[in-house]
């Protein structure tokens, strides 16, 4: 089959991006041709992979994700294919990937009501209804059930749609033979003495992430903690509000704020603790791949995967409503229970010989490539 695959930007190295090229070549691996939609593409083209970069430009986003559709539909009426996946929701689709949450949902509880008053508004809450109404044909791969009940609240979207698929963590991730030695070297290279403890912080995004309470929750370390602490940021986004907080918190010389990088594995086996204390995220992919590499992990229960770490006992899952103080007694007791983080190291190693944490591209094309009904 010929495949259109839509989204509105990719790089190497956010969550939905990496989702979108591993179930794209899954579909490759099948036999199957692919097309790519998009106005931004940064990074290599895969081998054999049509891109069409969409020439549309607008002020707003949500006018130019509207000139993408249109310019699509047009292509796709001259150049049929069989089957059209989307990485946003927009109308149209064949099947959607949900990376995104409930956005009627955030509306009406996150938003004030004049919000809904709005062209922005309009705009995104006709292309989630055109994926999710009773009436749409759009299969849906879910990769949070937290979600699903939202938008069934919502759109009363027929539970036969839904396709709730398990993480698709890349192998690569999980911990080599030679850990103890990439460790050690990542360690030298950024001059970490033995009982210096690094935190990793990883994801683009910084706000959504969570970064400043992070460096909060470093600032608060107890003294001699605090100077033997180091916290390194990796992701695709703004650092300067960060590293001034940073600096107003006292603590810059103990931060560096790093671009996305390809070598996140080396990061995860270097590091003593993964902190994610994001304010929302769907699912939270990181998560996992700092269980199955043995990193302990410290996160809110709002992201969709936190439940893997408390379902491995691979760290400590903070409950909402958030609490900074809470957050910063629990950093505290982390770093200072070598024995503790020895056994969540174990216990998420454990967990990925035996959990299915792999499987997600196949699965999604399992349902892309279905027969229709």
């Amino acid at each position: 089959m010929q495949l259109a695959f839509i989204l509105y930007k990719y790089f190497p190295f956010g969550g939905l991006q990496r989702d979108f090229l591993r179930i794209a070549l899954e579909c490759q691996r099948r036999g199957h041709a692919i097309r790519v939609y998009t106005p931004i593409w940064e990074g290599e083209v895969p081998s054999g992979f049509e891109v069409v970069v969409v020439p549309v430009k607008a002020l707003f986003n949500h006018k130019r994700n509207e000139k993408l559709t249109a310019w699509v539909e047009a292509d796709l009426t001259r150049r049929p294919v069989d089957r059209v996946i989307g990485f946003n929701k927009m109308p149209g689709l064949d099947v959607y990937y949900a990376a995104d949450g409930c956005f009627e949902d955030k509306a009406q509880t996150l938003r004030n009501p004049l919000y809904r008053k709005w062209g922005r508004y309009k705009h995104f809450a006709d292309y989630e209804r055109a994926v999710f109404a009773p009436e749409s044909k759009t299969e849906i791969l879910m990769i949070s059930e937290v979600q699903q009940p939202l938008f069934v609240k919502h759109y009363a979207t027929p539970a036969e749609r839904f396709h709730l698929l398990p993480p698709g963590i890349s192998p690569d991730r999980r911990a080599p033979a030679n850990a103890a030695e990439i460790r050690a070297e990542f360690r030298c290279e950024f001059k970490l003495k033995d009982d210096d403890l690094l935190l990793v912080q990883i994801g683009s995004g910084f706000k959504t992430k969570g970064l400043d309470r992070s460096l909060k929750a470093l600032a608060a370390l107890p003294r001699e903690l605090k100077n033997r602490t180091r916290l390194i940021a990796i992701g695709q986004d703004d650092p300067r509000a960060f590293q001034l907080l940073a600096t107003t918190l006292g603590v810059s010389d103990q931060v560096q704020i790093m671009k996305g990088r390809s070598d996140i594995p080396r990061f995860l086996l270097g590091a003593d603790l993964l902190i994610h204390p994001a304010y929302n995220e769907n699912t939270g992919t990181v998560l996992l791949e700092a269980l199955v590499s043995g990193l302990p992990v410290l996160v809110t229960d709002v992201c969709g995967y936190a439940h893997y770490i408390a379902d491995a006992n691979a760290g400590r899952v903070l409950p909402s409503p958030f609490s900074q103080e809470q957050l910063n007694r629990q950093l505290a007791d982390m770093l200072a229970d070598d024995k503790a983080r020895t056994r969540w190291q174990h216990n998420g190693l454990s967990f990925a010989e035996s959990a299915d944490l792999y499987s997600m591209p196949q699965r999604a094309a399992d349902v892309i490539l279905a027969e229709r009904r």
